[in-house]
């Protein structure tokens, strides 16, 4: 379960009312034609905001309905914000985007949130801990997972016809056997290993206080902010090729880079500011947890709902994506093995993410 601690609210406040003014600037930039680069800059920044209303109306509602829904609630809606985009770019016939979105947001989860976290608490605490038993069940299942994307890749590339309907097939059972997993693993977190992730939260609000949250009003922020981030989703959806090229991106740099930066934005807050008050547990229970989610849940999900809308799209990724998810995995296994952290080793994460973008962004992929 993850619960907030107040300061790290108090950031998330900021950055979720402060943004929120780019919610009718994006809409008028539409309506009056202000310009595709306009309105992909404006819709962006207005997700970020509504990304984190909808994470913390997840996390109120969590509260009120206990660890096991509470948990549950964090699993379908822990990345709702990467898959409603990635469910709008689908439609939108995007598949190389919507793939390259899926490794992007487990390389920045793993580098990029995870080596922000460990860098600014770093600065602050000369050395955190956190249980490193929770890093190595996660560390297994993303390796599966990177295995999985794997194996379709391989077939398409080693066959000598390049069957594509055999690697269809071969990426639509993976992705029920990723979903199973991924059942598997909630069973495990939130039933019969639940003592292993009771991670040593701050107090809550509630405790603190006695404030029980309204589940009315957060209920109505949660379907609310879902609804506007989906019809943001369109706008951001509509222009992202266009813009992007304008800019002299490639939809791979886009779908790895860009993609996650937008949507993630409540998962690096949370992880980083958590990291910050010395709850390395929660920061890398989250960083990890959102990449296992990505990994084992929403992309074979996607699979999944790609042939049911008759906009297919199976595991066969680019060889280079799946590299670089390996390298970050391999990456953030070695680092969280010990179950200890400094500011050090979260500069060697971000090195990693920067050499890997670097090379999305300059490489003709």
């Amino acid at each position: 379960m993850i619960y907030l601690p107040t300061s790290t609210m108090s950031i998330k406040k900021i950055l979720s009312i402060g943004l929120l003014i780019f919610v009718p600037i994006s809409i008028a930039a539409e309506s009056q034609h202000w310009g595709e680069l306009v309105v992909f800059i404006t819709s962006a920044l207005a997700i970020v905001p509504l990304a984190i209303w909808l994470s913390t109306a997840t996390e109120e509602l969590a509260i009120v309905t206990g660890p096991a829904v509470g948990g549950l609630l964090n699993a379908v809606f822990g990345n709702a914000t990467e898959l409603i985009i990635s469910l709008v770019a689908l439609k939108a016939g995007l598949v190389d985007i919507v793939k390259a979105s899926i490794t992007g947001t487990i390389i920045s989860n793993l580098l990029l949130a995870m080596g922000l976290s460990m860098f600014l608490g770093g600065l602050k605490y000369k050395e955190q801990e956190f249980k490193p038993i929770v890093a190595q069940v996660s560390g297994s299942s993303m390796t599966l997972a990177v295995i999985a994307i794997l194996l379709p890749t391989m077939a398409f590339y080693s066959s000598s016809n390049s069957d594509l309907f055999a690697v269809e097939k071969l990426s639509i059972a993976v992705a029920v056997i990723l979903i199973a997993v991924y059942v598997m693993t909630l069973l495990f977190s939130l039933k019969t290993h639940s003592y292993l992730y009771d991670v040593s939260l701050v107090e809550l609000d509630v405790e603190a206080t006695g404030h029980k949250p309204d589940v009315r009003l957060w209920l109505g922020v949660l379907v609310a902010s879902t609804l506007a981030v989906a019809y943001e989703s369109e706008m951001f959806v509509g222009v992202v090729e266009t813009a992007t090229q304008g800019l002299g991106l490639t939809p791979l740099f886009t779908g790895v880079i860009l993609l996650p930066l937008v949507g993630g934005a409540a998962e690096y807050v949370t992880a980083v500011g958590v990291a910050i008050k010395n709850n390395m547990d929660l920061s890398v229970s989250v960083a990890m947890g959102s990449s296992l989610l990505v990994a084992l849940l929403m992309a074979p999900m996607l699979v999944l709902v790609g042939y049911a809308i008759g906009q297919p799209m199976d595991l066969n990724f680019n060889p280079f994506e799946v590299v670089a998810v390996g390298v970050a995995v391999i990456v953030a296994n070695l680092i969280s093995l010990d179950g200890r952290s400094n500011w050090l080793e979260g500069v060697l994460l971000l090195a990693t993410y920067l050499i890997l973008a670097a090379a999305f962004y300059f490489l003709p992929i």
